[in-house]
């Protein structure tokens, strides 16, 4: 791989007045956004120099998949670090404009050496924590692999409240333990996780006290999505039964949808109308059901189903929706080589599609796609349908990339199993 810029001492992110986000910057405060839809609303630089876009930091980030959150002028992920001699699990904040670490803690030890360690011939290993944390005004949610819910002070990174859903609410580990990103969602926190009668479960985010517990269901690594469906605000959670929604409030449950299960799912449910789209890995492929509501309640009507891991297979890359079409990684274990494709929302039928990305990550901005490979490639596609068509492209990060890449304040926030990088995209007078 090229690399993006010879210049990668670790003391340039530490440089005061290098990057200042701007008061205006739209924050990225969840798993997949603002929106928990993978959605920017910011505009974003479509003319980069053969060089990519212009680094602004670049530090040391080890370990595992989560992604950034940005907001207050903070940018959160968790690595992992060594505390008292033990590597663990790790919540890390940073100065969002100069990558400057502002404090660390613990969340304890996981398992890893295990499926997380795969990747194409050159890029493997790097496993580590797979959960992004929520941000939240001044509070930063966690929830850790052994299923430790916890709220810290953003600005102190002191702990405010901590459950622990294996010793309180009967939690019990799944496969690579979790993946699960928590939702804020108004007062609430929401996460699965619990055990029999209490496997989902929603906390007040600013006392930690339970609100509501219901359901007898086995969670997956997938994080659930909160949408508007007919009308009514919704949380969807994609679970081993397939997928619930349930009124976040109440913990009322409004329809499911049956679905396979085989291993591991780890997407999340994609919303379009009343169409919720779901996929997984492991020879289960794709879904669709259409969502009614009548006198008689809800309902979840199946519109297709595509099995096996082709041509619809999502292992944990979750496309975005943009004109009725998802636009993402759509693959299993095709590392360094699987597809971005375009596909129709309503049928599932592909429109297109572009090898050469493994399973990486894709996010919606400025009617364009922005996606990362698992090789750290930063490209920005622009949301056609009818071929694909590569707008820009630019090497930005060494090691594997599973992660999300975001962007706050006109700035991308990216990272691999090595390292964390800031990258400046901003819109500038009348250059796009």
């Amino acid at each position: 791989m090229t690399q993006l810029s010879s210049f990668r001492p670790w003391c340039a992110g530490l440089i005061a007045g290098v990057c200042v986000i701007p008061l205006h910057a739209a924050d990225w405060p969840g798993y997949r956004g603002p929106s928990g839809n993978g959605h920017s609303p910011e505009k974003i630089s479509r003319s980069w120099s053969a060089e990519g876009p212009k680094v602004l930091w670049r530090v040391p980030s080890k370990g595992g998949f989560s992604s950034f959150v940005v907001s207050g002028g903070r940018a959160v992920c968790l690595e992992l670090r060594e505390f008292n001699g033990v590597e663990q699990e790790s919540v890390v904040a940073r100065d969002a404009g100069t990558g400057k670490e502002l404090w660390a803690q613990a969340l304890g030890t996981l398992k890893i050496n295990d499926g997380g360690q795969d990747g194409a011939a050159g890029n493997k290993g790097g496993d580590g924590p797979r959960s992004t944390p929520a941000l939240d005004g001044n509070r930063v949610y966690t929830y850790s692999a052994k299923l430790v819910l916890q709220c810290f002070d953003a600005a102190t990174g002191k702990e405010v409240w901590k459950h622990d859903l294996m010793k309180e609410f009967a939690g019990g580990k799944i496969s690579w333990q979790n993946a699960q990103s928590p939702v804020v969602e108004g007062d609430l926190v929401l996460v699965a996780g619990g055990g029999a009668g209490q496997s989902l479960l929603a906390f007040d985010k600013k006392s930690g006290e339970v609100k509501w517990k219901a359901f007898d269901e086995t969670s997956t690594h997938a994080t659930p999505v909160v949408t508007e469906i007919l009308g009514q605000r919704q949380a969807v959670f994609f679970l081993k039964s397939g997928l619930l929604a349930i009124d976040p409030k109440s913990g009322v449950e409004l329809w499911r949808y049956a679905f396979p299960f085989a291993v591991s799912t780890a997407a999340s449910p994609v919303v379009s109308g009343d169409l919720v789209y779901c996929s997984a890995g492991y020879g289960v492929g794709a879904g669709a059901a259409r969502i009614t509501r009548g006198r008689g309640g809800w309902k979840a009507t199946e519109v297709y189903r595509k099995p096996g891991n082709k041509p619809l297979s999502n292992h944990w890359s979750t496309p975005v929706l943009v004109n009725g079409h998802l636009f993402g990684m759509f693959q299993f274990k095709e590392y360094g080589s699987g597809p971005v494709k375009c596909v129709e929302a309503k049928t599932g039928e592909v429109k297109w599609e572009k090898p050469g990305f493994g399973p990486g990550h894709v996010i919606a901005i400025d009617r364009h796609v922005l996606a990362l490979s698992d090789t750290g490639e930063l490209v920005l596609i622009e949301a056609a349908t009818d071929a694909y068509k590569e707008v820009a492209r630019a090497d930005v990060l060494p090691g594997k990339c599973w992660t999300t890449p975001v962007v706050s304040g006109g700035h991308v926030f990216a990272r691999s199993t090595e390292e964390a990088v800031c990258l400046d995209v901003a819109v500038r007078g009348a250059a796009r």
